[in-house]
């Protein structure tokens, strides 16, 4: 097996006004939130072409006919399916359940700290012959999943968006008898502190 061999889900909500990133509202208001979350959406994408692994899939939330998820379809020759309107978890699961022949990188959007190499890093991860692989974030959960084969197992009873995510993935990890690693801790957007941490990032980049 190779990186190539590797393929790349993305979740993403469609940056809808009151709808997207609902947590920055109070900062950034309504507008403000949905034209975040669709900059860290197009970041997110072009990082996940970029890495040159296998085929990249968005999985679309409430559905696939909102016009931005048309427009990067065309930008990215992406392939699109509707998210299930089902909890995080098993949504998660069905994603991995739908592309049970390869092996699989799982993504959100709200990381810009994510780059190539870690997409790369986590599928070398899984060309080694580990079960899982994971980057993790610095509340205590986690932005990338891997797994060569499905195990919904690993999904069921996580209390999400919550500090004990990692700590009780890591205990049915164990339970399920599964090899992984995790290659590295990043930070993900979801205070306003952390939309500062994006301009600064944002600023470095341009004076790069």
């Amino acid at each position: 097996m190779s990186p190539e061999d590797v393929d790349i889900a993305v979740m993403a909500k469609a940056p809808q006004a009151g709808h997207a990133k609902t947590r920055l509202i109070p900062a950034l208001g309504a507008k403000g939130a949905a034209r975040l979350h669709r900059q860290l959406t197009l970041r997110t994408l072009a990082t996940a072409r970029a890495a040159g692994l296998g085929p990249v899939t968005l999985w679309c939330a409430p559905d696939t006919q909102h016009y931005f998820f048309r427009a990067v379809q065309l930008r990215y020759g992406l392939d699109l399916r509707a998210q299930p309107e089902i909890d995080l978890g098993q949504r998660m699961a069905h994603i991995f359940a739908e592309r049970e022949e390869r092996p699989l990188l799982l993504i959100g959007t709200d990381c810009p700290a994510l780059g190539i190499a870690h997409l790369r890093q986590a599928a070398l991860a899984l060309c080694s012959g580990l079960d899982a692989v994971f980057i993790t974030t610095e509340d205590g959960g986690y932005f990338l999943v891997g797994l060569r084969k499905p195990c919904p197992e690993i999904f069921a009873g996580i209390d999400w968006s919550t500090t004990r995510v990692m700590e009780q993935t890591r205990r049915r990890l164990s339970e399920c008898g599964l090899r992984w690693q995790e290659v590295a801790m990043l930070w993900d957007v979801d205070r306003a502190d952390d939309v500062s941490r994006w301009q600064a990032l944002q600023r470095a980049e341009d004076c790069a």
